[in-house]
């Protein structure tokens, strides 16, 4: 009976890695040398810059030898070397001559095919330019279709903003077209991964900027004020001459220009005083802490309501805040329309003849009184300097007898005489200035009109920003 034949053993390899991440072989043969080295001869020498390269092979390592104008050549030398399957290593030896002429003769001849191929291509170039300028023109003039816009949307930023998408999607798409057309595909990928990468960089950068934009979105479609409103935004007050797509515009009541971001405006309490016409101010007077408050209340109520810009609803009313050492605190409640009444100057003619009915009603308006403490040794500190100056005095002016308590009661009333005989001299002094020319600005509490006028000049100057501010939008 026959054996059978003895399995067939593969010839073993020994796995590992290579320049060319191929596997070396264990009984390399020298035709196989010869077959790489041929190979590789053939390959350099339809190659313009590699024919000066010798190759020789050992045991499937190959060295370069020879010249290369430069290092770019050399290294082509040696990629195209490790594609062979059979290769175990390459050694470089190469010398880079780095020769002027060389190197100028093969960046010349790069330049001349390039611009032969640009010339063959120039007509379809030509093409696409005009492809990519008819539709971004298209895409111009269907932006600036604002009342289109402004009917499919009420509100004038959102119009803006859809215009403005619509133009830059159009000149993507021309952008996209114009390269289609002349197979340069691979530049807008690209173009849209590098702009992906600085998409994001310049976001981080301009996140206020953004911020900003989104608040003035918001901002125009809650309308939270309207042009010639009053308002006040984190103390900065002032009336209202637009709102643009970065800044709310405000005039101030010392006639300037208020810019203030729509981003701060978008986080901040709005107070808007136009909103409700009418509006209360106050104020305090002081009477002397024997007077009756109730009759000092009903005499300034009746005083201020006589004021023409005084509402009778709501009504004015007063309440008593405070009673201290020397006087009881009266506060007064005054409700006015400031649409038709400038508010600082009515709270002051309103306290005015306040003042003047209480006085003339013969309720006294005191002053503050300090109480002074001295400590024991001050005070005999006092009495010895008093005790030498009367020392160095006559006795006449020492001896000097102690006042009765009328001659005191004498004294107090001479006082209060000479106190009214001075706020008589006032009341006089005050009544002749007010009768003469130009005296009834002075009481005139009607809005100021030269400030309402620089805001109707600035509400109707032409500017580039777009008033987002619309009357027919609805406001919240």
């Amino acid at each position: 009976m026959s054996s059978a034949p003895a399995p067939i053993v593969p010839p073993s390899v020994i796995s590992g890695e290579s320049t060319n991440n191929a596997q070396i072989e264990t009984t390399p043969t020298p035709k196989k040398d010869n077959d790489i080295r041929q190979r590789i001869s053939g390959i350099f020498s339809e190659i313009e810059g590699l024919q000066a390269i010798n190759v020789s092979v050992t045991q499937g390592v190959v060295s370069l030898t020879g010249e290369t104008p430069n290092e770019k050549k050399a290294q082509q030398a040696i990629d195209l070397t490790n594609r062979l399957t059979d290769v175990v290593t390459v050694e470089d030896k190469i010398n880079r001559t780095l020769d002027v002429q060389d190197n100028v003769t093969t960046v010349y001849q790069g330049l001349k095919t390039q611009g032969k191929t640009l010339i063959k291509a120039l007509p379809l170039l030509l093409i696409g330019i005009v492809v990519f300028g008819v539709v971004v023109w298209f895409g111009s003039w269907l932006s600036n279709r604002q009342k289109m816009w402004q009917r499919l949307t009420p509100n004038p930023f959102v119009a803006e903003l859809l215009s403005q998408t619509v133009k830059v999607i159009f000149i993507v798409f021309g952008l996209i077209l114009a390269l289609s057309l002349v197979g340069a595909e691979t530049i807008l990928g690209t173009l849209l991964g590098g702009a992906g990468v600085i998409g994001i960089a310049v976001g981080f950068a301009v996140k206020d900027t953004i911020e900003n934009y989104i608040a003035s979105l918001m901002l125009s479609i809650r309308q939270p004020f309207r042009a010639r409103d009053q308002i006040a935004i984190n103390g900065q007050e002032g009336i209202v001459v637009r709102l643009t797509s970065r800044a709310t515009i405000l005039m101030t009541f010392d006639g300037n220009q208020l810019r203030i971001p729509n981003a701060e405006v978008f986080k901040s309490t709005i107070l808007n005083y136009t909103k409700n016409p009418e509006r209360r101010f106050t104020f305090e007077l002081g009477v002397d802490a024997n007077d009756d408050p109730l009759a000092a209340i009903k005499v300034g109520i009746d005083a201020i309501c006589t004021l023409d810009f005084v509402l009778d609803t709501p009504k004015t009313i007063a309440i008593i805040t405070e009673v201290g050492d020397s006087n009881i605190l009266l506060e007064f409640q005054v409700w006015v329309n400031q649409s038709e009444t400038d508010f600082a100057k009515a709270r002051s003619i309103a306290i005015r003849e306040t003042k003047h009915a209480l006085e003339n009603e013969g309720f006294s308006l005191p002053e503050p009184i300090y109480r002074l403490r001295f400590n024991h040794k001050l005070e005999k500190v006092l009495g010895h300097m008093q005790n030498g100056n009367l020392a160095s005095k006559s006795s006449a002016e020492i001896t000097r007898e102690p006042m009765m308590p009328a001659e005191e009661e004498e004294a107090d009333l001479n006082e209060i005489t000479v106190d009214d005989k001075d706020k008589k001299i006032a009341k006089a002094r005050a009544k002749h200035i007010l009768q003469g020319l130009n005296a009834d600005d002075v009481l005139d509490a009607r809005p100021d009109e030269k400030l309402m006028e620089k805001v109707e000049q600035e509400i109707s100057e032409s500017s580039d920003e777009t008033d987002l501010l619309d009357k027919n939008s609805p406001q919240e």
